[in-house]
């Protein structure tokens, strides 16, 4: 039986919707009383239409769900005693904007740059809101509204909507390696790696390694987590045409440099287990698309198979060795969902933005979210044959850089030159995301305005 009070925990953190639409909202605080008490609503398992999903199991699945994240900001703005505020991690209440730099918003990505909502100094609250139709995801909406409306003001907000074979924009099915974490549920694919500490996605829990204790009170913290919200546009035209060019220097085939750049065939068979062919014979059952490593029984560790450098391999070393610690430290649990048109490739710069909304949770901005975009992303130096090099799908390449992706190969190694940036970031926040008992409790723990 599981320790923690599923009921407790927002369903976000614990399961992926995989719902077909989701909406990202922003609120700024404009009656602290009146956003209190919408807060403690959206925390009421009997308040139908805004009440947070929490982690219980399902019995059948809603067609609706809402999440709910508070910025430093928002705390501040509701009245939080001085000694809770002074409670929580430094880099969250420095907060998405001033923290940029350090995971490689810079240039186009820099927070000048950014959706005008997102770089609000008074961006307080994000709603998440996922569904299986327009008419849910309106009529979600609507009640939310209204609950809000007394406390809160919109600042803006950005859709999102699945793609066809659960892909992002790149062509990459994805969503399919989520940390399995003890004590919760079971919702991902299995794979090789330790089960992940229960302290490293919620608050209040043993984290062995992880830095700081849950925010105080107890109430506030415990069961809650953190998460960096991440508007993500992918610029597919250039990655199209890097793919072209590639495969006209280098004799390869287009589907086989982007496995090589990812880790995995666009249909997610991982290459480690199937180097060749997106179509091993026999066929790799979705069970075991996530059930392999890159050392040990796997023999990669030259990066023949999977190169070190390609996306997945530096955002999830598994048992690959690294310098300083385990990379097991810094796993992150992901939820995305993209936005903008589906790309056609017979008709390219359309003029549409595509990308990813993205939220990645975990106890630690610092050590886990920050740590993987400064070290694992952006810099090579963590694991051997990598140098200052930068993820390929998803670094911070800087205009005119010369960046390059080096695949393995015994017979000498193959450079891919002129990597440009091609995920820029439009928008980001660092949240907390309280567990239904907290939202419940802010009201009473407001300090009382001043007369």
């Amino acid at each position: 039986m599981t320790a923690v009070d599923l009921a407790d925990v927002q369903g976000l953190i614990v399961r992926g919707y995989t719902m077909g639409l989701g909406r990202h909202i922003g609120l700024g605080v404009r009656d602290p009383g009146a956003a209190a008490l919408f807060l403690g609503a959206l925390g009421d398992p009997g308040r139908a239409g805004v009440a947070v999903s929490s982690a219980e199991r399902w019995a059948d699945k809603p067609d609706r769900a809402i999440a709910v994240g508070l910025t430093f900001s928002g705390l501040t703005a509701l009245r939080m005693p001085e000694a809770t505020l002074a409670s929580f991690p430094a880099e969250f209440a420095s907060g998405a904007v001033a923290r940029a730099a350090a995971v490689g918003d810079a240039g186009a990505s820099a927070p000048e740059n950014w959706l005008t909502w997102l770089r609000d100094p008074g961006l307080d609250i994000l709603l998440f809101v996922s569904a299986n139709s327009t008419e849910a995801l309106e009529a979600a909406t609507d009640h939310l509204r209204d609950a809000w409306g007394p406390g809160c003001v919109e600042l803006g907000r950005q859709d999102g909507q699945r793609l066809p074979g659960d892909t992002a924009h790149f062509g990459f099915r994805d969503g399919l390696s989520q940390p399995t974490v003890v004590d919760l549920p079971v919702t991902g694919l299995p794979d090789q790696l330790p089960l992940a500490p229960l302290g490293a996605f919620l608050l209040g829990h043993d984290s062995p390694g992880l830095a700081g204790p849950a925010p105080v009170p107890t109430r506030l913290g415990i069961n809650g987590s953190f998460a960096a919200v991440r508007v993500l546009a992918q610029d597919v035209d250039a990655f199209a045409e890097f793919l072209t060019d590639s495969a006209t220097r280098t004799g390869m085939s287009e589907e086989l440099l982007a496995a090589k750049l990812c880790g995995r065939w666009r249909n997610g068979t991982p290459l480690v287990l199937s180097p060749d062919t997106d179509s091993p014979q026999p066929p790799i059952p979705d069970a075991e698309l996530n059930d392999f490593d890159y050392v040990g029984n796997f023999h990669d560790e030259a990066g023949y198979r999977c190169p070190i450098g390609s996306h997945i391999r530096r955002m999830s070393p598994r048992g690959e060795r690294i310098i300083g610690n385990s990379p097991q430290l810094h796993r992150i649990i992901r939820r995305g969902i993209p936005y903008g048109p589906p790309y056609d490739p017979a008709a390219p710069r359309d003029g549409h933005e595509r990308g990813l909304l993205g939220l990645f949770i975990c106890a630690s901005l610092r050590d886990q979210f920050e740590f993987l975009m400064a070290n694992w992303a952006n810099d090579g130096t963590f694991t051997g044959g990598l140098g200052h090099t930068q993820d390929p799908l998803l670094g911070g390449h800087a205009a005119g850089s010369t960046a390059s992706f080096t695949i393995p190969d015994p017979a000498g190694p193959i450079v891919l030159e002129g990597l440009s940036r091609f995920v820029h970031t439009r928008g980001g926040a660092y949240c907390f995301l309280p567990s239904m008992t907290a939202l419940r409790a802010l009201a009473d723990l407001a300090e009382p305005s001043s007369p």
